[in-house]
């Protein structure tokens, strides 16, 4: 069961939106649309879905600055972003990752793996909470009901990847997650991602909160305030 979950479907072709629509709301899902980014930005703003599907080459504002956009809105902070690109689009994934997507799915889209994937996506978003909705450790002060950040007297808006990672390795201080664990935690066991896209995240994290907080553990994994 979806419970009736909303999905934005950002994309400017309009056939790609109609044969996407049709098989999502055959689901039981309901769709909400949007040609362009900043079109997509003004939609998630008001009806604040709970996955977004964003092709990456869009007029106006191209997929990746539009990623980028919702994840400054902190009220967007657990909507799940899932990339649509084509194999022949000049296109990082590690540019998708650091934007703040959650996921990046091929086109030409086949619909019965496009409902597999939202349907793993949506499941693992509601997996693995961490029971208590305020984490504290030092200054640092995490609100996963508010999905934000708080360091000292600075508040942080952070990326879902981000603010995932970071929640799991505060839950235990001085616990050495590896890179295995954090892969399963924040991006599950259907996606596979390279060292990169977990360096890039790790990085971003630290020039957020302070060098002080995240330590790399050589050959293993990382850990939280050592």
């Amino acid at each position: 069961m979806n419970q009736q979950k909303t999905i934005l479907i950002v994309d400017d072709e309009p056939d790609i939106v109609e044969i996407l629509r049709y098989n999502l709301e055959k689901e039981g899902y309901k769709t909400l649309s949007a040609m362009n980014g900043l079109d997509a930005v003004a939609v998630a703003k008001q009806q604040k879905p709970d996955l977004i599907l964003l092709d990456v080459m869009l007029p106006d504002m191209d997929g990746i600055q539009t990623c980028e956009t919702i994840r400054k809105n902190p009220e967007l902070g657990k909507t799940i972003i899932a990339f649509l690109t084509a194999r022949s689009e000049d296109y990082s994934e590690i540019a998708g990752f650091q934007a703040g997507a959650d996921d990046y799915i091929a086109k030409p889209i086949r619909p019965k793996v496009l409902l597999s994937r939202i349907q793993s996506l949506l499941k693992r978003s509601h997996q693995q909470e961490i029971p208590s909705q305020l984490v504290q450790y030092k200054d640092i002060t995490i609100d996963k009901e508010r999905f934000v950040v708080q360091v000292g007297d600075k508040s942080l808006a952070l990326p879902n990847k981000e603010f995932k990672i970071l929640e799991l390795l505060i839950s235990k201080p001085e616990r050495v997650y590896s890179r295995e664990e954090i892969y399963s935690y924040v991006w599950g066991s259907e996606i596979v991602v390279g060292d990169r896209t977990i360096d890039v995240h790790i990085r971003r994290l630290r020039e957020k909160l302070g060098e002080k907080y995240i330590f790399t553990v050589k050959k293993i994994g990382y850990v939280f305030a050592r």
